[in-house]
């Protein structure tokens, strides 16, 4: 006799809170079935009915499509925080670029909502980014009042140039002698500081300068030493001399870095370097 095929309809068997676990086998642990349960209700299936194949169990709460059908905020969808996050991107680069040029004046101390005034946001995401740039070494936290620019002294700017000495010069050594041929891009990377060095575009100068130490240090492979490499490069400000006829020969210096790479000359990419970086003795 020809088994006639289960219905289609809900069954009350298909409800997830009144489906049996199968019985334990000999060996399995409560790991094990815990596992295998959640694959199943992970994978949308129901239970097996004895005669018939598996049917679509009822949508899970984590799942995007069903989030959505109830108006429901997923960990997916998480909207609102990316906004914010763009948000404080942008008024942090501001705020770097107000700090390279001199606009957020050190010793000064600066409001959040005085400060999302200007930029057309409100306080939060400014001092976010005040916080960012405290972790930094560029501002300092006043309580009650805000954020104080902070003033580097000689010895500020003599110690950032030592530790960036440290790192740069064993990373650049190992290019010298591994290198096979320079990246096409750093030569105009070298020559757009000297083109903005030479316009006194303070602001301009720093962003490139530090492009060309970003990418220069990115050949070595180790992109948490170029993030803290560049951290420090902030912290100790571009350009490193006072005047703009003295930002031309540092700009000048990055092409100089680049000849003695080229020829793996390391005795003048060490003096380079120090001067450079602006490194005592």
């Amino acid at each position: 006799m020809e088994r006639e095929p289960a219905p289609r309809g809900p069954h009350p068997a298909d409800r997830a809170e009144e489906r049996v676990p199968p019985p334990r086998r000999p060996g399995e642990d409560g790991i094990g079935d815990a596992r295998g349960r959640g694959a199943a209700r992970g994978s949308g299936t129901g239970a097996p009915r004895p005669g018939g194949p598996a049917r679509p169990g009822p949508a899970h709460p984590a799942d995007p499509a069903h989030g959505a059908a109830h108006g429901q905020d997923h960990p997916g969808h998480a909207r609102t925080p990316l906004r914010r996050t763009s948000v404080r991107g942008q008024v942090l680069e501001a705020l770097r670029t107000a700090l390279d040029s001199g606009e957020l004046e050190p010793g000064r101390v600066y409001s959040a909502p005085a400060l999302g005034e200007r930029y057309g946001v409100s306080a939060t995401p400014v001092r976010e980014a005040m916080q960012r740039l405290a972790a930094e070494g560029a501002v300092e936290t006043v309580p009650n009042r805000g954020f104080r620019v902070l003033a580097r002294t000689a010895d500020d700017a003599a110690a950032l140039a030592e530790v960036l000495f440290l790192i740069e010069l064993p990373v650049l050594t190992r290019l010298a002698a591994t290198l096979p041929a320079l990246p096409p891009e750093l030569r105009p990377l070298a020559s757009r500081t000297e083109e903005l060095a030479r316009t006194g575009d303070r602001t301009g100068y720093a962003e490139a300068d530090r492009a060309f130490h970003t990418a220069l240090l990115g050949l070595h492979g180790n992109p948490q030493l170029t993030r803290v490499a560049d951290a420090l490069h902030r912290r100790a400000g571009s350009p490193r001399a006072g005047t703009a006829r003295s930002w031309a020969e540092e700009a000048a210096q990055h092409a100089t870095l680049l000849d003695a790479i080229e020829r793996a000359d390391t005795a003048t990419l060490a003096t380079v370097l120090r001067g450079h970086l602006g490194v005592r003795g």
